[in-house]
This record gives structure tokens, C-alpha cells and sequence, in this order.
């Protein structure tokens, strides 16, 4: 057997191990896919077309994205740098219509394998298939390769190789693919541990500790803090918060690897405030030191500012930092920052789109518990705008809601009456009232048992007995005055002596009128109950055998079942009621003080005329009866009554006393 290796060109080898090694990359695999084809043909220009808009149809003009060699560096666009720009562009646009490879002569319409093109070919290659919007698929882009003149055999040898190169774009977006997908299970299996860690703990406090503690352990690093923006209360995704300016919400430290307590005044912690706040500021992760553009880094990593981390780093040469951000779709919640001084620990680009994958997840189940760690009218002013955003739009949702609120509540008090009640202090008092006196200066000689304060009486019934027994002597003592008068008066008319017996006559009335008197006071020494009801005042338990002076009031008696109120208006809101009892009568209700749960009906009967100052302002009484009254009622008892005085709108209710002050004042 014969060794043959030495038969594979090397040169073919070194350009498949190229364009092996680059299929990872998709950012810089069209360019080594360009070089690669344009050498294996021996071009003298190789151009990338794609159509000018995405999505565009096949009619679209071509535009050259990328020129082997590499163009003029003057700011010319790649498109501007075409040998040939005007056959290059047809031959794009003919490769993106049919699908196919195609190849024309320079100067002739038709595709011919000969030698009698002097000025040479066009090559034009679709790459890659892509889906329109219709479902339909078309090249994803076109190599238009600018070939000197060559034999038929020639040219077919080139068509067969650069076909062939152009199969590699196919393994470039399948390991492309298998990177993406190898990056994205290994996010979500770093996710899934992280989220049930967080889940396990309690609260927002607990939840960050157990992030930063587990990324540590994970990664290795020396510390791992976590910021939030100050002031986000974790809502939904999608509603509008009243602070939109991020400057306007600084970023605090809430969390580091194992340490209970952050204290906010160290230096320390200031300093990666600062660094939190540049990631946040930028809106991307932020890696110091700034890794060198190569093929696998990313340009926006190696463009970013990084003052703040330069400041942070600055304690320990060997420190690496690494800040990124969390985010919840559009909106930026905090930045978890990575330090590292270990040799060989420092994060690598590609852990950095792990981790920044790996946030992403993370970032909406710690914004849901800092949610639940607030107070429930929080938590409802997020439902509020949740609900909200669906009727007015997801933008600016309270501020339209505030909006509508103060529109509709204008509307309603402007334009909605209901009824006015003028509010008046009330006494109850009985409708009948009978206070016993004293009908003559005397002693008590006997009060009944049921002569007290608050016992029912009937009319008639026996309360108190004045001591008699002087005025019975003086009746005695008037009867026999009267029968002594009458004899002599008798004797008088025997004997016919007519002065005398006029004046025996005239002593009789006067004794019959002396124990009428006398007879009288022993009866009204009889003290009874004028009427029938309930004793509201007095009571002479304790003054049996006192002297009681003329007139001396003993008892109140009342019925207690008929009570009427008497209520105090004040003098501004006298107007009302006077004008709505002469229209058609005014009703109201009252609730007492000892049942205010309690409403009752009421009547107005009549309106003192005579205002009453009392207290350092102007009253009036105003007469009022009770529709119904309960049992339990008692003369003055206190409460406030309502009196309905017609119907006005909320707008007049709230401005009434503020007008009438006013045209007070500006009265002239």
C-alpha cells in the first residue's frame, strides 16, 4: 500500500481548517467564507450581496455588504467599492431570482464557456436559504466573484470548488445553532437552581442573599454584590411607572456574598454603587479589563466606559470585575457585580453571555418578591394600573387614570344633585309637661313610696302628705266660733233686736268662710299626680318633716311616650330651613347620642323667631315632632338632626359657606 497524504494541497487544508474553526462565529464567518472563496477561484474581486431592506422581494436591488479584498478605508461603504458594480449587482440580483449558480460574460447577456470573454466572467453563488414572509424561501445572500478569462474545464473546476465552499456556510449555522443551544441549557439549568434557591428563601432580603451567596460558590469569585434601582417596587412588566428617567432612581446595594449586614456608608460599598450605576447607565455588561477585540468578543464589550470599575479595581491589580445588568424585557431592575482576584478565575466573554442569559431568567422571579414584600396598597395600585392599561394603553396608565378620575368627578359634582340637610343640635323634650308645687307653706308629714324620680304615675294617685293637725284645731276651733255666732244671731231674733242679730250673721260667714279655707288647705294637703306619666324630677325621701315654703316646686311629671325636639339652627343656615317650611312643610330625621345607629322621622312644626346668642354664636329653636319615638327615649337627651332643605348639586354643597364668606367680604 502507498501513502498518497502528501497529494491534499496544503493550502486547501489550511483554508478548510479556516473556515472550520470560524463556523462558530457568525459575526465573522461571512467575512473568512468571502477570503476563502474568492482565493480558491483566484478572483480579482469577491463581493456578499443581500437584498436592500429585510424582507424585501426578489425585484429589490442588490447592495454589496462585505468586498474581498477589503475595500478603501476613506468611509466609503463596501458598496462603493466594486470593480464592476453595475454587472456584479445583475448578476446578484439573477443568482436571487432563480436560486441557482450563475455565471456571465463581461459584456454579453448570456452565460457562455468559452474563451471569447476577454474582459473576463462573473460567478454569482447563493448561500444559505432563508424564509420570506409568505413561507417562501430565498438565498440568504449571494458571492458575486469578478474572474479573469479562463478555458471551459477552468471555469468548472472553479464553480465545482466555490459550490463547495459554499456548502460550509450550512455547518456554520448548524454549530451555530449547537452553540446557542449548548448556551441556552446551560443558562436555563443555572437558572432553574438559582430560581429555587431564591424560592426557598424568605422575602426580598433572604432572596438576594441567596443569589449572590450561590453565584460565589458557583463561579468561584471572591465577592458577588447585588444592586436595585431605588424606589422600583417591582411591578408588572409593562406598566409605566411616574419616574421614568433612570438617573432619577440611583442604584443601592441590597446583597453581598457572605455579609448579614451592607452598610451603605463604607467606602467600599459606595465604590460598587458607582460601578452598579455605570452598568445600569450603559444598559449592558461592563467587564474590567476591557477584553481585546478578537474573533469571539463581542465590539460593545471592548467600547464600553469603565471608570467606575476602574475605581472599584483599584485596591488589588489582579482584581477582574464584571457588572450585569438585570433586566425584566425593557426595563432595567439592578446589576449583580463579580470580583475576582484569583489567577486563571477571571470570567471569559462567553460566561459573561452565560451569565447575562442567566439574569435575564432570574431578574422576574426577584422583581415578583421584592413585589411581595410590599404593603397591599402597593400591591393595589398595581392592579389598579394593570387593569387600567387595558382601557387606556400601556403608556403613562396612571397618569390618564388620574386624569378621567378628576374629569369624571367634575362632571359629578357639577352636574349631580342630591339632597342637603342642614345638621342642628337637638334636646329632646316631652310634649306635656305638669310640675307639682307647693300649694302652702307646711311639713311633710308622709311621702309615698312611689313618689320618686322615674316611677310611673296615674292622675290622682297620692305622692305627698303635709302635716294638718294645726289646721284641723283651727276648723274646730272655726266651727264653734260659727255655732256660737249662730245662736247669738238666734237669741237676737227672739228678742227682736235686728243690729244685733245682723251682726251674729255677719260672724257666721266670716267663721264659714275661715273653715271653707281651712277645709280646703287639709284637702290640698293631699299631694297628688295631676296627670298621667312618669315622674322626670324630684324626690322628698329624704325631707319628711322639713318645712316646704309656698310654691316650692316638688315633682315634674310627664308622659313619656310623645317627645318633641327642640333644635338649635345656626343663623347661616337659618334662610334654608325658613324657605323650605314655607314651600311644602320640611321633614328630617335626628339620632340621639345614646343610640346613634339609630335614625328617626321627624316633623317641623315652627321656628322661634327670636335668634338666641349662646356660646359666641347666633340660634335659632326650631320645633320639631318625632314621626314615631321608641320607649327608651328620655327628656333631654341630646343628638343631631338633619333637616332636608330640597336638593342641590355637590359643587354648591362644597362651596356654599366659602361663597357666602366671600360676598360677605366684597359686599359694597
Amino acid at each position: 500500500m502507498i501513502d498518497l497524504s502528501n497529494l491534499n494541497a496544503p493550502g486547501w487544508r489550511r483554508i478548510v481548517a479556516d473556515l472550520t474553526a470560524a463556523s462558530g462565529d457568525e459575526r465573522t464567518f461571512p467575512n473568512h467564507l468571502l477570503a476563502a472563496m474568492g482565493q480558491v477561484a483566484g478572483a480579482r474581486q469577491a463581493a456578499m450581496f443581500v437584498h436592500a431592506g429585510a424582507g424585501a422581494d426578489s425585484g429589490d436591488r442588490p447592495t454589496a455588504t462585505i468586498v474581498w479584498p477589503e475595500g478603501p478605508t476613506d468611509g466609503t461603504s463596501a458598496d462603493d467599492s466594486l470593480g464592476e458594480p453595475v454587472v456584479m449587482r445583475s448578476s446578484a440580483a439573477s443568482a436571487f431570482a432563480s436560486g441557482t449558480t450563475a455565471v456571465f460574460g463581461m459584456g454579453a447577456d448570456d452565460g457562455l464557456y468559452d474563451d471569447s470573454h476577454s474582459n473576463g466572467f462573473t460567478l454569482a453563488v447563493p448561500v444559505g436559504t432563508v424564509a420570506n414572509a409568505d413561507g417562501e424561501t430565498r438565498p440568504a445572500f449571494v458571492v458575486v466573484l469578478l474572474l479573469d478569462q479562463r478555458s471551459r474545464g477552468a471555469m468548472q473546476s472553479t464553480i465545482a470548488m466555490v459550490e463547495l465552499l459554499a456548502g460550509y456556510a450550512h455547518l456554520a449555522s448548524t454549530r451555530s445553532q449547537l452553540t446557542r443551544l449548548r448556551s441556552a441549557g446551560a443558562a436555563l439549568e443555572l437558572a432553574t437552581r438559582l430560581v429555587a434557591s431564591i424560592n426557598s428563601s424568605t422575602g426580598f432580603k433572604g432572596s438576594a442573599m441567596q443569589l449572590v451567596n450561590d453565584l460565589c460558590r458557583h463561579l468561584k469569585a471572591d465577592r458577588v454584590a447585588l444592586g436595585w434601582r431605588d424606589g422600583l417596587a417591582g411591578a408588572a412588566q409593562g406598566g409605566d411607572e411616574l419616574v421614568t428617567e433612570r438617573d432619577s432612581t440611583p442604584i443601592k446595594v441590597v446583597a453581598l456574598s457572605d455579609t448579614e449586614h451592607v452598610d451603605r456608608r463604607m467606602a467600599m460599598v459606595r465604590k460598587l454603587a458607582s460601578a452598579m450605576d455605570e452598568c445600569l447607565d450603559q444598559d449592558q455588561p461592563v467587564v474590567f479589563p476591557v477584553p481585546e477585540l478578537g474573533e469571539h468578543v463581542d465590539p460593545t464589550l471592548t467600547q464600553t466606559v469603565t471608570h467606575a470599575h476602574r475605581d472599584l479595581a483599584s485596591s488589588d491589580a489582579n482584581l477582574k470585575v464584571t457588572s450585569l445588568p438585570l433586566r425584566d424585557g425593557d426595563e432595567a431592575l439592578g446589576v449583580i457585580t463579580i470580583e475576582s482576584a484569583q489567577v486563571g478565575q477571571a470570567i471569559d466573554v462567553r460566561t459573561v453571555e452565560l451569565l447575562q442569559a442567566t439574569m435575564d431568567l432570574v431578574a422576574p422571579v426577584l422583581r415578583l418578591r421584592k413585589s411581595d414584600d410590599r404593603p397591599i396598597p402597593a400591591r393595589l395600585m398595581d392592579e389598579v394600573r394593570k387593569a387600567g392599561a387595558w382601557a387606556v394603553g400601556p403608556k403613562h396608565t396612571l397618569w390618564k387614570l388620574l386624569g378621567i378620575a378628576v374629569m369624571v368627578a367634575a362632571l359629578i359634582v357639577t352636574f349631580v344633585s342630591v339632597p342637603y340637610r342642614v345638621e342642628a343640635d337637638v334636646q329632646l323634650r316631652p310634649v306635656e309637661r305638669r310640675i307639682v308645687a307647693v300649694p302652702f307653706e307646711g311639713i311633710v308629714s308622709e311621702v309615698l313610696p312611689e313618689a320618686k324620680a322615674g316611677e310611673k304615675v296615674t292622675k290622682g294617685q297620692l305622692l305627698v302628705r303635709i302635716d294638718t293637725s294645726d289646721l284641723e284645731l283651727s276648723a274646730v276651733e272655726a266651727r264653734q266660733s260659727i255655732a256660737q255666732a249662730q245662736s247669738q244671731a238666734a237669741d237676737a231674733m227672739r228678742r227682736g233686736n235686728g243690729a244685733e242679730q245682723q251682726q251674729a250673721e255677719a260672724k257666721v260667714m266670716q267663721g264659714q268662710a275661715r273653715l271653707d279655707l281651712l277645709n280646703s288647705r287639709i284637702e290640698a294637703a293631699r299631694i297628688v299626680a295631676p296627670i298621667d306619666g312618669t315622674i322626670i324630677a324630684g324626690d322628698l325621701t329624704e325631707r319628711v318633716g322639713a318645712r316646704l315654703e309656698l310654691g316650692e316646686p316638688l315633682f315634674e311629671i310627664a308622659p313619656l311616650d310623645s317627645m318633641r325636639l327642640i333644635a338649635e339652627v345656626d343663623d347661616s343656615d337659618i334662610g334654608l330651613v325658613l324657605g323650605a317650611l314655607e314651600s311644602d312643610g320640611m321633614v328630617g330625621s335626628v339620632a340621639t347620642k345614646a343610640y346613634p345607629d339609630r335614625r328617626f322621622p321627624l316633623t317641623v312644626e315652627r321656628v322661634v323667631p327670636m335668634a338666641q346668642a349662646q356660646d359666641g354664636r347666633n340660634s335659632f329653636l326650631v320645633y320639631a315632632s318625632l314621626d314615631e319615638s321608641a320607649g327608651w327615649m328620655r327628656p333631654g337627651m341630646e343628638g343631631l338632626a338633619k333637616l332636608e332643605v330640597g336638593d342641590r348639586t355637590l359643587l354648591w354643597i362644597g362651596s356654599r359657606r366659602i361663597v357666602d364668606k366671600l360676598r360677605l367680604w366684597l359686599w359694597w
